[in-house]
């Protein structure tokens, strides 16, 4: 099932994002916590990619075990780093032939040792360039996209930022899955600022249970986000207690996931960091009921 049907068909869409692990006792535990976290009936889940080849065949393989206890849509994250088109071709043709229906396509981060995102020769530049070669050549692919509340680190400015998310909607995009976030204001400023712009596709708020300081400081770091003062205040309060730091976490998650609820988001996306406990226990707040 793709993307377009599922958030049509269903008033709420629960969603998960997991990494390819990077050992088998790893990849042993994902599976306990994906065993945990179906118990919820998630309408899909996504794996994130590598770049140059460092872990494309993990997210394949992280998928299809998710594909064999789940039983339901999964989608593959896809970048255009260190890819030609020819790559990209060559990896969409894997993915669908494995029973991938979903993709999220995005231009991904420079990487290591370049201070800007270079295309590789005979790759792609742009994530709307990406999302247009999926939907010219793979029709039947559903596409997710990335959008930043708080605006991309490497846009110059909010509007531009928005033209650059409008673009990759109009070349074909289903969905935009948001960079996570902790104040809501900065999500429903960019739903408003989104439907001005003219974009008609789901707005889905990202959202990760914040359990460790040390973790989500260096997290958004790197993505721009900004933790509330007040938030920031009780994590380094709880900070010498990692059992007190994740209770603050996981509070500050349920919080924003009720309010986002009450105010008609079509779904939230769920950075899990492969881990089920904080996650199920937001989903337990929320009255979700387990199969």
């Amino acid at each position: 099932m793709t993307f377009d049907r599922i958030y049509r068909d269903n008033d709420f869409v629960l969603s998960f994002e997991l990494f390819p692990p990077k050992t088998d006792d790893g990849m042993i535990a994902l599976e306990d916590n994906l065993r945990a976290l179906f118990k919820f009936k998630p309408n899909f889940v996504t794996c994130t990619y590598g770049a140059g080849g460092s872990t494309r065949d993990k997210t394949l393989d992280t998928l299809a075990r998710a594909q064999k206890i789940g039983k339901g849509p999964v989608a593959s994250h896809l970048t255009c780093v260190d890819a030609t088109v020819d790559d990209l071709r060559a990896y969409l043709h894997r993915a669908t032939a494995q029973g991938i229906q979903n993709i999220v396509a995005i231009r991904g981060d420079a990487p290591k040792g370049q201070t800007s995102f270079q295309a590789t020769e005979g790759g792609l530049r742009y994530g709307s360039d990406l999302v247009a070669l999926i939907s010219r050549e793979f029709p039947k692919l559903g596409i997710a996209v990335g959008g930043y509340p708080e605006t991309h680190p490497e846009a110059p400015d909010a509007d531009t930022d928005l033209a650059n998310l409008k673009r990759k909607v109009d070349c074909g995009a289903d969905v935009v899955i948001t960079q996570l976030f902790f104040n809501n204001a900065d999500f429903f400023r960019f739903r408003d600022r989104c439907a001005a712009a003219g974009i008609g596709v789901p707005i889905v708020p990202g959202i990760i249970p914040a359990t460790s300081f040390e973790q989500i400081n260096r997290m958004t770091s790197l993505c721009g986000a900004k933790l509330p003062p007040r938030f920031r205040a009780d994590l380094e309060k709880a900070a010498p207690d990692p059992e007190a730091q994740y209770k603050v976490g996981v509070a500050h998650a349920i919080a924003q996931c009720k309010d986002l609820k009450a105010n008609g988001v079509p779904g939230i996306h769920f950075y899990v960091l492969n881990k089920s406990r904080a996650t199920s226990e937001v989903l337990h707040a929320l009255h979700v009921p387990e199969n």
